[in-house]
């Protein structure tokens, strides 16, 4: 998962992918630079670039009251994987 500074930069690198890609390089060509910072970064040899961009912490909501797993959203009401129904705050 990537925090938004890495998040940044792999948006960057996956952009100047697609400009890569229109001079003629092939697709592995284009986006090695993407994948090699995601490998430096996480640890993971990520294959598919469309994947990285899923990989945003902030795209999540926070864990869990009851099985710990992300909220599928930051907006969630309910635990996709438990079915726990969100604590909210009241104000």
């Amino acid at each position: 998962m990537l925090d938004e500074e890495e998040y940044a930069t792999a948006y960057k690198l996956y952009g100047e992918a697609f400009k890569r890609g229109k001079s003629g390089m092939t697709r592995e060509e284009s986006f090695k630079p993407m994948l090699d910072y995601y490998k430096e970064v996480t640890g993971f040899e990520e294959t598919e670039p469309n994947a990285i961009m899923h990989h945003r912490i902030a795209q999540y909501g926070p864990p869990c009251e009851n099985c710990g797993k992300p909220y599928r959203t930051p907006k969630a009401a309910f635990c996709a994987a438990c079915g726990n129904k969100r604590e909210t705050k009241k104000e």
